[in-house]
């Protein structure tokens, strides 16, 4: 019988004061990664067809975002090192005073401090990219 492994999952969210299509437009340009994703990318990217390699604090990863679309769906899979497929569902939502970003965060392959490691990693990058953002000129 196969068992099912349990996996949390906790959502970290940012409101950031630009519009969604702003924030979506910025975030799912590959070259800005390393501009606000450090828990990511800490290098330039290479474009790879659909595929992106990244050198990330994980070691180096191969990251596929979904098709851009016009829903704000930023979801991709990052491949880690061991061959494991994480899938990082995130979100660019309409918000009374912009944006807000939403991050999905799996505890996956990870102990739970290292999963809470992470969450203050998402949190950081996604306050990078507020920060990025809003000092931008409208």
């Amino acid at each position: 019988m196969n068992r099912e492994i349990v996996v949390a999952s906790r959502h970290v969210s940012q409101v950031i004061g630009r519009t969604p299509d702003q924030v979506y437009e910025f975030a799912a340009n590959p070259a800005n990664l390393p501009r606000w994703a450090a828990g990511l990318a800490n290098s330039p990217v290479t474009i790879d067809g659909d595929r992106l390699l990244v050198d990330s604090p994980m070691g180096q990863v191969t990251v596929r975002f979904v098709p851009h679309n016009d829903l704000g769906v930023l979801d991709h899979d990052v491949t880690l090192p061991s061959g494991t497929v994480v899938n990082n569902p995130v979100r660019v939502l309409s918000h009374p005073n912009g944006a807000e970003i939403l991050f999905t965060v799996r505890q996956i392959e990870l102990s739970d401090e290292e999963f809470e490691r992470d969450l203050e990693m998402v949190a950081e990058d996604l306050r990078r990219l507020k920060e990025l953002l809003e000092a931008q000129s409208s």
